[in-house]
């Protein structure tokens, strides 16, 4: 029975390499795709990237409070600052980025 069993095999094609291991069970010659090369080189800013300065504002004083809701906020700009930096805010029910729309108009 063993023996019918290694001519089945052999018969097949089962073609063994050089180091002992079934043909299948080769390495791919293809390329493997990794991100080594991305990780190991510093994040850098595109050439265009010109970062936004307006020194002649100043800066907004707001903080985040535990507020959410639009009738919490006395002004776009706060409700803006609330929106992008400040947990569980209800101020954009249409989820476009722009907060209060009704009560601000915008």
């Amino acid at each position: 029975m063993k023996k019918i069993i290694f001519i089945l095999i052999i018969a097949g094609g089962w073609y063994v390499n050089k180091n002992g291991w079934p043909d299948f069970m080769q390495r791919s010659s293809s390329p493997v795709i990794t991100n080594a090369s991305i990780l190991s080189t510093p994040a850098t800013a595109p050439a265009s990237f010109k970062p936004r300065t307006n020194s002649s504002a100043p800066a907004p004083s707001f903080r985040c409070d535990g507020r959410q809701l639009c009738s919490q906020m006395s002004s776009y700009d706060e409700a803006v600052f609330f929106l992008r930096n400040c947990p569980n805010t209800k101020m954009d029910g249409d989820g476009d980025g722009i907060p209060c729309e009704r009560q601000f108009g915008r």
